[in-house]
């Protein structure tokens, strides 16, 4: 799913695969460059590997680590007992106005926690930059990109769909019955307020080096 230079959400492409390599990723992919996806300014998805090696090939653009998805990676590296405290603690990193303030927040929790956390410590080293990505971007807009949390609902409403059918006969009757859900989906959206501000939008088009489409674009993993 993307969003669009008019603010609104879209289904831009489905794809069916054996696996998640980045083989298949960056088939899928391509395959919507080939469509006439342009312009992509950021992509947000989970730490996949595979994915995120696509991304980096296929797109010239940011790549957003989903901040739900890190914040609980982040805490698996904390004693129970402390969980809290650390969450707490960097959730300040995230309400910061901008970067800088942002990372210097991020740096001051791992230098704090590395001696008794030194995993944490080295995880926030390693993703830092990957997860502070979305401040880069309008602040109208940051809220809506810092996660994958769209996209899950979306996936979710998939999986109790197909959960009903439980096993499919072929590959076709998946993208018919999926691809019903997320034409659903789509139409909805076009029924509904604007997801993202148009302004900023057009900020950033201006702010492209070439006359492109810009979407804004999530990946799932």
């Amino acid at each position: 799913m993307a969003v669009n230079t008019d603010g609104k959400r879209e289904i831009v492409g489905l794809h069916i695969g054996p696996s998640e390599a980045e083989t298949f990723w960056s088939t899928f992919l391509k395959s919507l460059v080939r469509r006439g996806l342009s312009g992509v300014k950021l992509v947000i998805s989970d730490a996949h590997e595979g994915l995120k090696a696509a991304i980096c090939r296929v797109f010239s653009a940011s790549w957003q680590r989903c901040r739900v998805h890190w914040m609980r990676n982040a805490l698996s590296y904390v004693p129970k007992a402390q969980q809290s405290m650390a969450a707490a603690a960097l959730r300040q990193a995230f309400i910061q106005p901008d970067r800088a303030g942002a990372a210097q927040a991020l740096r001051h929790v791992a230098d704090q926690l590395r001696g008794k956390c030194p995993k944490l410590g080295a995880f926030i080293d390693d993703s830092e930059t990957d997860v502070l990505a979305h401040l880069d971007f309008p602040s109208q807009h940051r809220t809506r990109i810092h996660s994958t949390n769209s996209l899950e609902r979306l996936n979710k409403e998939v999986k109790r769909r197909a959960d009903v059918v439980g096993i499919f006969p072929n590959e076709g009757s998946i993208i018919r019955l999926i691809g019903a859900v997320l034409l659903e989906a789509n139409d909805e959206w076009q029924t509904q307020n604007r997801y993202m501000q148009t302004e900023p939008m057009a900020e950033l088009m201006a702010a492209s080096t070439k006359p492109e489409t810009v979407r804004l674009s999530t990946a799932a993993a």
